[in-house]
This record gives structure tokens, C-alpha cells and sequence, in this order.
């Protein structure tokens, strides 16, 4: 059993070898997106069909990211490795998402010398639409048919179907409000 599992762990470092070496700088036309789709079938826990990988995506090791069904990873993103993304979501260019941060809780020690703090995942849900320049919080689930405005810093979560912005984030409205038609 011990073989198998070095044999698994070999072939996901030489996928991870190829993605950072060769995929991740491709251009983005499709048969570019398809090699770099194919490398992260894998290198993720789980990958859906049609997902698309865009150039400069960056993912760490990608061990415990999950992607669902025609979903994507945003140009040049930058995003932890236990990420989970649903179906149908859509991010972009720049976005970060973060895990943990830094410890600052005691003022006689440097900030860059107490720490991180505990990891904590962020979950992404089914038909969300991620802008871009978004910065995304330690910990956050952005919940079914969201929309995250472009240069969001997400602090905190809403319900579903919400619009929103700003930094401090806050809900702009929700996408379930009646529409009137004139």
C-alpha cells in the first residue's frame, strides 16, 4: 500500500511541477485553458467538468481544493488550497482569498514574529459571480447566487442572492427583490 501512495503523491508533484513550470504562464485560448484544466484534474482533491484555470492562477499545493462544474479560477488569483467552489462560479482577474493572518495580539513582540492564526477555510457556493480585485477574508462562505462587486474586501458573510461591495463589505441589495416592470 505504501508503493501506491508514493506512486499518487509522485504523479500529483509532477503535475504541480508542470502547472507552475509550464501551464500556469500560458496564454489564455482555449487549447492553453484545456492543458492547464488537465494538470489541475490532478493536483485537486476534486475538479469538475469544464472548469476553466485562468493564466497566473495560483494555488499552492491545491491538495484539498474542490471545484465544482463549470466553475473557474480568476487571472493571476491568488487562493489557499483547501478552497471549496461550487458550481457555476464565476471569478475575476485578481482576486485573493485568504485563510488565516497574523497573530497581533501582544504589543511586545513584533506582529511578524507571534504567528498565524488557525486556518480557516473559505467556502464558495453554486452561482456566485466574483469580480475583480476582490479580497476575501479568512473563513468566509459566500452563499448560492451572490454577486461580490469588483474591489470587495468580504469581511463578513450575507444571505443568499446578495449584491455585494465596499470595503468594509456591506449588502448592497438582494437579487430576490421584486422586479418591477414598466
Amino acid at each position: 500500500m505504501k508503493i501506491k501512495g508514493d506512486i499518487i503523491s509522485l504523479k500529483k508533484t509532477f503535475f504541480l511541477c508542470l502547472y507552475y513550470s509550464i501551464a500556469r504562464h500560458l496564454p489564455s485560448q482555449t487549447p492553453f485553458r484545456k492543458f492547464r484544466y488537465w494538470c489541475c484534474k490532478h493536483i485537486f482533491k476534486s475538479c469538475g467538468k469544464n472548469v476553466n484555470i485562468e493564466r497566473g492562477a495560483y494555488f499552492g499545493n491545491g491538495a484539498h481544493i474542490t471545484m465544482g462544474d463549470y466553475s473557474c479560477l480568476g487571472k493571476n488569483c491568488w487562493v489557499p488550497n483547501n478552497l471549496t467552489v461550487g458550481t457555476e462560479v464565476m471569478m475575476g482577474p485578481n482576486v485573493t482569498i485568504l485563510d488565516r493572518n497574523h497573530v497581533f495580539s501582544r504589543t511586545d513582540i513584533p506582529m511578524g514574529r507571534q504567528g498565524d492564526t488557525e486556518r480557516k477555510p473559505v467556502i464558495i457556493e453554486n452561482d456566485v459571480w466574483i469580480g475583480c480585485h476582490v479580497l476575501i477574508m479568512p473563513g468566509r462562505k459566500i452563499k448560492t447566487g451572490s454577486i461580490i462587486a469588483g474591489g470587495c474586501v468580504l469581511c463578513k458573510d450575507f444571505p443568499e442572492y446578495s449584491i455585494v461591495g465596499g470595503n468594509p463589505s456591506k449588502l448592497i441589495k438582494s437579487r430576490k427583490e421584486e422586479v418591477k416592470q414598466e
